[in-house]
């Protein structure tokens, strides 16, 4: 698996963990060659809880794959989430040795790297550091400073944080499991790139990410990732309150909510009723689909309650930073019926479902380009992108080192020549003078002899 234009995502969830192996085909679009599920067993609202539990979904799932795929994985990209993950706001600057030069890239990174060593609560570690619009001697609201010319660059940056022992838990996991990993990636960011258009994210959209242990959000604004959140709460607690309130077991009430679960009880009649097979022998347990609805329908109103309040500090009230695309619904959740609707009476702005398709191949499996795949589709893609740009990266600072050798080249060669010239110039000095010299004698002969 050396081969730069194939990368692996590793999806840790609450409830499952996905490998999912892609490359980018002739048209750009992301080419799944394999795929990976396993159930996710260590792993607790985005946390992970039992390590070696985890390792062993890790090793499964990463199986799963490498036989679908006829590959070996070496090195994977993970997204990470989870109740400790938080974002704040910050602005920095740097000031340019000199502002006659052109800013460059360079310059951008050494901004974002000082601000990388913020000093954060003791257990925090930084994630990552999101530029969102930038100053250059003054002069506001830039989006692309690089080529404009200035002493003094500032910028506000978007700043996610986690729990330093998370994080280094996931690497354990991954280590263990004989693995290495190339990236950290918030899982957020990655649905985003697997279900958001460009014209979305300028326009300004809510991407709600509705996994099993959390739900994650990201909010957009012209074109830049403006607020990030994760609520935790997910899938589980509406099985949880299903198996509560149904008295039946944990399998039976996610296979309830799956097949006949409902976010609008006014769908259901009365009469709807569902047998569930009782336990060894017990009598079957008769469910009324309104009452599944209506367990169902108040959990939600939770989650999503709590995912606007986030929207709402984000401001979107606030005509500058309103959001036209309204909101995207992606993850495991945003399979459950009727919750579109839901969403819209609740927040009273658009919604839509957002499904992986639109950076996979045209001839892709259906069950890839469900919401469930939404954050492993994006770690691959995000994975791609970032190989891409550092082959890029090779090649040009490659041509460089290739023109100053032909520069150095050319200039030794200058030198050589003028080596070469001021030789010839002290031999043809050096046989004038002999000639001179022996002219000199002759003469001196001539006029002893005359005397």
């Amino acid at each position: 698996m050396e081969n730069e234009n194939i990368a692996v995502g590793l999806d840790i969830g609450t409830t499952k963990i996905v490998a999912m192996i892609g490359r980018k085909n002739d048209y750009g679009k992301m080419e799944v060659l394999g795929i990976g599920k396993a159930k996710s067993l260590g792993v607790h609202r985005g946390v992970v809880n039992n390590i070696t539990q985890t390792i062993q979904s890790i090793q499964q799932a990463v199986q799963d794959a490498e036989t679908s795929s006829g590959m070996k994985i070496k090195e994977v990209v993970v997204g990470i989430a989870g109740q400790h993950i938080r974002s704040l706001q910050h602005s920095d600057y740097i000031t340019r040795p000199n502002g006659e030069d052109v800013i460059k890239e360079e310059d951008i990174d050494r901004l974002c790297n000082q601000v990388h060593k913020l000093v954060m609560l003791p257990g925090e570690e930084i994630l990552h550091v999101l530029p969102q619009d930038f100053k250059v001697d003054g002069q506001a609201e830039i989006k692309e400073p690089i080529g404009m010319y200035g002493a003094r660059l500032e910028a506000n940056f978007h700043v996610v944080v986690g729990q330093v022992s998370s994080i280094r838990n996931v690497g354990r996991c991954i280590k263990s499991a004989g693995l290495e990993l190339s990236a950290i990636t918030l899982e957020p960011l990655a649905s985003a790139k697997a279900v958001l258009s460009q014209e979305e994210k300028e326009a300004g959209v809510a991407l709600i990410d509705i996994g099993g242990g959390t739900t994650d959000l990201a909010i957009f604004k012209d074109g830049i990732i403006r607020h990030t959140a994760v609520i935790p709460f997910g899938g589980n607690v509406i099985t949880e309150d299903i198996k509560e309130g149904c008295s039946i077991i944990e399998k039976q009430a996610e296979l309830l909510k799956i097949k006949f679960g409902s976010a609008w009880p006014g769908e259901n009649k009365d009469n709807e009723i569902v047998s569930i097979p009782g336990l060894r022998g017990r009598e079957p347990k008769e469910i009324s689909l309104k009452n599944l609805s209506k367990i169902i329908h108040a959990r939600v109103i939770e989650i999503i309650e709590q995912v606007y309040m986030e929207i709402k500090n984000y401001g979107h009230e606030d005509q500058k930073k309103k959001l036209i695309a309204g909101i995207v619904l992606t993850g495991g959740g945003a399979q459950l019926q009727h919750i579109k609707q839901l969403v819209e009476y609740i927040t009273g702005m658009d919604t839509r479902i957002g499904y992986p398709n639109e950076h996979l191949a045209g001839d892709s499996d259906a069950e890839t380009t469900s919401p469930m795949y939404a954050t492993a589709v994006g770690l691959v893609l995000n994975s791609l992108e970032s190989k891409e740009k550092s082959s890029l990266m090779k090649r040009f600072s490659h041509e460089i080192a290739t023109e100053e050798t032909v520069e150095k080249a050319e200039e030794t060669e200058v030198e050589e020549e003028e080596k070469k010239k001021e030789k010839n110039k002290e031999k043809e000095q050096k046989t004038s003078k002999r000639f001179f010299d022996k002219w000199a004698e002759k003469f001196k002969e001539f006029l002893d002899n005359a005397e």
